[in-house]
This record gives structure tokens, C-alpha cells and sequence, in this order.
């Protein structure tokens, strides 16, 4: 019986094949309105996970929010006047009825307790419950807010120019919507001050939003670029279709898939498009053997059928390299970062299949007298650009050494600027400098003690031990050393109300500004402190039963690294002092640390198994380890000398950068492969009666033109993203116009040196190279 052959079947069948991918794509599409998105990095890792549970055991212990909104508002002639007062107490007002803010528990001016003493009573009452109407008032209200130490650095700065309100978010709330709604209520205010709105929720909800409106924005003009590239490639504006109708069918059965199974799209996941148009453009390959091979045989049934048995091995070696680089992060961790390695491979599989059933289907409908026009031009012997190739890998042949000798140069280089990469991730820094979250969070930081928070809680196994003098001093001791930090802009804690307390009760004397001396006044001066602040107050920074302590930590940058820093000077102090309070770190500051290190470092260990998988892939398409490590060599080289970049241009290993390893790979391999496969091909075909020279000659000028078409295509496609508001699409952008060049380049030059100059290796006892 007759082998079944996908190839023959679309072709003798080309309009059930269509109809068939339509039909499919069609069922995939009924799933898009069930989907969901999730831009919040703490759901990048599992409910269960340590960071997570220890942080929602804080947050409950002490009454802590997990988003909270700043809203700056700065005066350059200084915010204590009337007009600015009455505008602060105006917006917070109106912040306090959206919906969405936990109204009890906003900080400002006329939210805020103040502790002083009234008739030797103490009293705690809200700061500033009207604007004053003369300078004596406002007079009062400096004095008020200069000296309390709780206040300075958090909603006045030292200067006098700038307050805040802090706005903490509901469960479930939107940063985002909240954020648009208070620029509302301040677009509306006249006067001299400026308003800056910073926060995580900010900037991640305006990531999200923003990153979603991007991908309907920059897919279809890079859809589009490809359809103008491959166009101008061809002159054939049919197929250039079909090439981009083969990349989003595969697409919508990814995504459809992926919201089919109930997953919501997260930042790495809704990256899969882009990955996927990338990883289509292999079908590249096909369409430049077939114009040659219809030119050759003037037969377009004949010209598909043998273009696919010429390319059909490197093209389903290659997906499969692809696709396993990628299904190795299925073995990750990180649910989110399992979803987009399974996501991707699916949608590569997908592609292979449609490269081997829709492209020849679609290829049967394009009329003879128009490949005719085509074909003409694809002659080795004439054409430009190949002829161009030819003395590229002429170069690498004739001078394989020095052409070694050079990359070897520039892969110690590479791996110098591979020492200085450093891993972090900052979300703010993933808007430009002139973006308002940026800006925002910049004007903050300088301002006050930090937009970016982290806690560290002290713990004790007796009840009523945070009231001991010792440790209100140990407390005090760590926010001191701290403090010295300077990534670390305020720290506040039970202690500093235990001194405002002792101070105010004492007239306000300086000296005083202490912790009292015995258990018994510390414990009756927060007795009294409960009884008229508002809840929070006391629950934020100490439990009931006081055997927990919380010290806010304010940071002057959301890198994931200073709370690296926070973390290393928390643990010299307690190697210096010692006490029977256990420290650890908590809050969002750490979060994005953990989740930093182990979303990372999983891509990280991912990618070092996908390394392996290659290589083994490489070494069973080959049947050989000798061609596999000489088709990895382009891989590992394109790979360390963008990192190295990294490296010296000084520039994090981030999410983003880290995805990009996986198409790096991916496409690496792509090329390699396809030469490799097809140099051999030539070799055999022609049974050793064609030179190794001319037979590298020609699979750069054939093979080659469609490696270097799929290059060009891919990078003019990406180009646009350069234009991004969002640096981490910029990134994708740069490196992948970067990558693909630098890949094709490689391929085409360093390939034949490496083939030149190890050929006594390579074709010991087979001059054919099959082996």
C-alpha cells in the first residue's frame, strides 16, 4: 500500500485543505470572548508558594493593603498655603468616594491622626480636619507637621513643597481605573501645583492595559511589514498572503487553545503572538526552494512535491528543535512560565503542519504564467543577492582561520560582558523617562521617603514582648541601620509612636524623644494611643498579642535588588546584635525579589535544558555529533555575543530579555539547520563529484538566500517595535533585528570556516558528509 503523504494529499486536495484550516481556526475562535487577563506579577507564582503565603499571613496580621496608590502633589512656593490646603482637602474628599478605595484608611493631611496632648489628656485626631484661614493657623499646622517625626519624609517633605496621599485599593481593584479617576478629580483643580500618581498598582495596571493595546496595535502593522517585505521578495501578492494567513491561523489555535483551557493572558503569554509570526517565518524557506525549483522544472505539481522533499527534513527539525526548546519550561515551576512554553509549542507544532498541508494547498491555486514571472529571477548564477552570499561564505571558506581565529576573539569578549550582566526587574523602568508613571515615581522618590515598600517583621514566641525596652531598642537600632541605606528613603514602626507618645507627654521636650523605660509605660502609652487612634494606626505596625513587630521599609526604586540590599543589612545587624526577635523580610518590595529570582532563574534553567535538547535534536537530524556541535557552534555564539552586549551596555537581565532567549534559540537552530541539512543534501546528490568549496558556494546562494529572506522578513517585521512607548517592546524590538542579522551572518560566513577547516574530521571515511 501506497505511503500516506500530507503533501500529495493537499495538493490533489487543495480547497478541503483550505476549508479544513478555516473550519478549525473557526471552532478555535468561538473561545476568544471567554478570555480573561492577568497582568498581576504576584499571580506569576503559585497561591502556595512560600513568598506568597508568608505575605498574605502579614498583610492579614497586621491589617496591611496590597495595592496602595501615592498621589504627589507639589508646590514649588510651598504647599503650606491656603489655597493648596483647601485644594488637598478638596481631592481628598473626592478620592475618599471611589469606588474601589478603602476610604477608612487614606492618608493625607485631613485623614491623618495626630498625636498631641490636650489638658495633660493625650489626644489623637485627624491632622488637619479644615484648611487654616490665617497665617497663624498655617503657622500651627508647620509646627504640627515638623515636629512629628511620623510625618516628615511620608506626607511633607523636608522642603515644604511636596505632600502626598497615600490611597490604599479594595481587593480586587483596579490600579488603573482608580489612577485615570483621581487624574480626573485633579485635572479639575487650578492653581499652581503639579500632581504625580505612583504606585505598584500603577504601574502594573497601566502596564497591562498598555501592553494588551500594543499587541493590537504592533501585531497587524508587523503583519503587515511582513506582507510588504515578502511582497517586495516575490512580487507575488497571493502567496505573501498565505504567508501571513499561515501565522495567524496558527495563532488563533494557540490562543484559542489557550483560553479554551480556562487560562487567564498574562504579560508572558500574550507575548506568544509575537513569538509564533517570528517562528512562521520559517515557512520562508519554502516558498525560495519552490521559485527555483519551478524554474527548474516549468511543472508546478512536480515543483511542489519535490520543494517539500528538499526542505521537508530541516523544516520539521527545526519546528521540533523549536518546539522543544520551549516545551522544556512545561518542566518550570512557574505555572505562568509552563503556560507560555506550552503555548508556543503548540503553536509551532501548528505551523509545521500547516507548512506541510495549507502552504502547498495555497501554492495550487497561483497561476503558471505567474511563477513563470516569478522564477525567472531565482538563478544562482545571476541573481544579486546571491550572488552577494557567495562571496560571504567565500570569505569563510577561503579564509577559515583568521574568520575562526576573529570569532574566538569575540567570544571571549562576549563572555567578559557575560560577568557583568546583572538579573533584576523593575516595572517602572519598563515605561520611558518621559512616561507619566516614570516621571511620577522619579519626582516621588526625590521627594519623600519612596513610592516602593517592604516591610520587616519582627517576631518573638512570648506575648507582650514588643513592649519590652529591649526590643523597642532593637527596633529602633535596625531602622537606624537601615536608614543608612541609600535606597532606603523613611522606615516607621511601633517605636517611633512609643517616643511621639513619651515626647508629647512630657510638653513636647526633645529629650524625651526616647523609649521609655519600663514594659509597664510602654504598655500603657499604647493602651492610651488605641483608645483614640483609628485602628490602623497601632494594627500596622504591631499584632495584639505584641509578639509581632512590622517596620515599614520606604525604597527610593522598585529594582527587585534593593531589597536584596535591605535583606543583607538586616541580617549584619543581627550578627552584631543580638535578640531573641526573629527578622524576615515581607511586603511587595520583597515579592518582586522573589518573583525576580525565581521567574528568572526558572527561563534561566529552562534555557539550559533547551540547550541540551537542541543539541541532542541537532545530533539525532544529523546522525552525527561531529555536524551537530558544528551546526550548535553558530547557536551558542549568536546567543553569547548579544548577552555579552547586555552585559557591557549595562543593561538588566529582565522578564523580557530572558523570553528572548528562547527565540534566540529558536531561530539560531533555524538556520543552522537548514545549511547544515542541505549542504549535505547537495553533497549526496551530487556524489562527490561537486567540490566542497562550490557546494558551499551554492547552499549559501540557494538555501542560504531563503535564510537570509527569513532573517530580513523577521527584522524589518520587528523593527517597528523600536517605536513602542513601552522599553521592554523596545527591547524584543532591538534584540530580535539584532538576532536575526547577527544569526544569518553567522550562518553564512562562519559556517563554511568551520566546514573548511574541520573537514578532515567531518569527512573522515565519508565524503559525503552522511554520516
Amino acid at each position: 500500500m501506497r505511503k500516506f503523504s500530507l503533501v500529495e494529499f493537499s495538493v490533489e486536495h487543495p480547497k478541503l485543505v483550505v476549508v479544513m484550516a478555516v473550519i478549525i481556526t473557526a471552532l478555535f475562535m468561538t473561545q476568544f470572548p471567554k478570555m480573561k487577563t492577568d497582568t498581576n506579577p504576584k499571580n506569576m507564582l503559585p497561591a502556595t508558594s512560600d513568598v506568597r503565603v508568608w505575605n498574605d499571613s502579614v498583610e492579614k496580621t497586621f491589617g496591611l493593603y496590597e495595592d496602595t496608590i501615592a498621589l504627589g502633589i507639589v508646590n514649588e512656593k510651598g504647599i503650606l498655603n491656603k489655597d493648596t490646603l483647601g485644594r488637598i482637602k478638596h481631592i481628598t474628599d473626592e478620592i475618599l468616594m471611589i469606588k474601589g478605595v478603602a476610604a477608612r484608611d487614606v492618608s493625607s493631611f485631613t485623614t491623618i491622626d495626630n498625636v498631641t496632648v490636650a489638658n495633660a489628656i493625650l489626644k489623637v485626631a485627624p491632622l488637619m480636619t479644615e484648611p487654616p484661614e490665617d497665617e497663624k493657623g498655617i503657622e500651627y499646622l508647620r509646627k504640627m507637621l515638623y515636629e512629628n517625626p511620623l510625618f516628615i519624609n511620608r506626607i511633607i517633605s523636608k522642603d515644604g513643597k511636596t505632600t502626598a496621599i497615600y490611597v490604599p485599593l479594595e481587593k480586587g481593584a483596579n490600579g488603573k481605573e482608580i489612577a485615570d479617576r483621581i487624574r480626573e478629580i485633579v485635572t479639575h483643580e487650578k492653581g499652581d501645583e503639579k500632581y504625580y500618581i505612583a504606585g505598584d498598582p500603577v504601574a502594573r495596571d497601566t502596564f497591562g492595559a498598555e501592553m494588551f493595546k500594543l499587541m493590537a496595535i504592533f501585531a497587524p502593522i508587523a503583519g503587515m511589514v511582513m506582507l510588504l517585505i515578502r511582497y517586495l521578495m516575490f512580487r507575488d501578492l497571493f502567496l505573501s498572503i498565505t504567508l501571513m494567513m499561515d501565522a495567524m491561523i496558527s495563532i488563533v489555535w494557540s490562543m484559542g487553545l489557550l483560553i479554551g483551557l480556562g487560562f487567564p493572558i498574562h504579560i508572558m503569554s500574550s507575548m506568544a503572538p509575537v513569538f509564533l509570526m517570528a517562528i512562521a517565518t520559517d515557512s520562508m524557506h519554502i516558498f525560495n526552494e519552490f521559485y527555483f525549483r519551478y524554474r527548474e522544472k516549468r511543472d508546478k505539481r512536480a515543483a511542489i512535491i519535490e520543494t517539500m522533499n528538499a526542505v521537508s527534513r530541516p523544516v520539521r527539525n527545526t519546528a521540533l528543535a523549536t518546539a522543544a526548546g520551549f516545551a522544556v519550561l512545561l518542566f518550570m515551576h512557574i505555572v505562568p512560565v509552563q503556560v507560555f512554553g506550552g503555548l508556543v509549542a503548540f503553536g509551532t507544532i501548528g505551523l509545521r503542519v500547516l507548512s506541510f498541508s495549507f502552504i502547498p494547498a495555497m501554492f495550487t491555486f497561483v497561476k503558471e504564467e505567474k511563477l513563470e514571472k516569478i522564477a525567472q529571477s531565482e538563478d544562482i548564477e545571476s541573481d544579486k543577492t546571491s550572488l552577494f552570499l557567495k562571496r560571504l561564505a567565500g570569505f569563510g571558506a577561503h579564509h577559515p582561520k583568521n574568520t575562526v581565529f576573529v570569532g574566538l576573539a569575540l567570544f571571549v569578549i562576549a563572555i567578559i560582558g557575560l560577568t557583568k550582566i546583572t538579573v533584576n526587574n523593575n516595572m517602572v523602568e519598563w515605561f520611558k523617562k518621559s512616561s507619566e508613571v516614570r516621571i511620577a515615581d522619579s519626582v516621588m522618590n526625590k521627594a519623600l521617603g519612596g513610592t516602593s515598600l517592604g516591610y520587616v517583621v519582627a517576631v518573638s514566641q512570648q506575648d507582650d514582648y514588643i513592649k519590652n525596652p529591649e526590643a523597642m531598642h532593637y527596633i529602633e537600632g535596625l531602622q537606624r541601620h537601615l536608614e543608612k541605606l541609600p535606597i532606603v528613603g523613611k522606615t516607621t514602626s511601633v517605636v517611633d509612636y512609643v517616643k511621639r507618645i513619651n515626647q508629647v507627654l512630657h510638653d513636647d521636650d526633645p529629650k524625651y524623644d526616647t523609649v521609655p523605660e519600663t514594659k509597664e509605660a510602654i504598655g500603657q502609652y499604647l493602651f492610651l494611643f488605641s483608645m483614640s487612634a483609628k485602628p490602623s494606626d497601632l494594627d500596622n505596625v504591631v499584632d495584639y498579642p505584641f509578639r509581632r513587630a512590622n517596620i515599614w521599609v520606604q525604597l527610593k526604586t522598585w529594582d527587585a535588588q534593593a531589597m536584596r540590599e535591605v535583606i543583607k543589612a538586616m541580617q549584619e545587624y543581627k550578627k552584631v546584635k543580638s535578640s531573641p526577635l526573629e527578622l524576615r523580610p515581607s511586603g511587595i518590595a520583597y515579592f518582586n525579589l522573589v518573583w525576580n529570582d525565581e521567574v528568572l532563574w526558572d527561563m534561566v534553567k529552562g534555557f539550559t535544558l533547551a540547550l541540551i535538547a537542541v543539541f541532542a535534536i541537532l545530533a539525532f537530524d544529523f546522525r552525527s555529533v561531529k555536524w551537530a556541535i558544528v551546526g550548535y557552534t553558530p547557536l551558542l555564539f549568536t546567543i553569547l555575543l548579544i548577552y555579552g552586549v547586555v552585559g557591557f551596555i549595562g543593561k538588566d537581565f529582565d522578564m523580557p530579555i530572558s523570553v528572548l532567549s528562547c527565540l534566540s534559540l529558536g531561530m539560531a537552530v533555524d538556520f543552522a539547520i537548514h545549511f547544515v541539512s542541505r549542504f549535505r543534501q547537495r553533497l549526496k546528490e551530487t556524489e562527490g563529484k561537486e567540490s566542497l568549496y562550490d557546494a558551499l558556494l551554492w547552499t549559501a546562494a540557494r538555501p542560504g538566500k531563503g535564510i537570509v529572506r527569513n532573517a530580513v522578513l523577521f527584522a524589518a517585521s520587528f523593527a517597528v517595535m523600536l517605536f513602542a512607548p513601552l522599553t521592554p517592546y523596545i527591547t524584543v524590538g532591538a534584540f530580535i533585528v539584532s538576532m536575526m542579522l547577527l544569526s544569518a551572518i553567522m550562518t553564512i560566513i562562519y559556517l563554511p570556516a568551520l566546514i573548511t577547516l574541520m573537514q578532515g574530521w567531518l569527512f573522515k571515511g565519508d565524503p559525503t558528509g552522511s554520516a
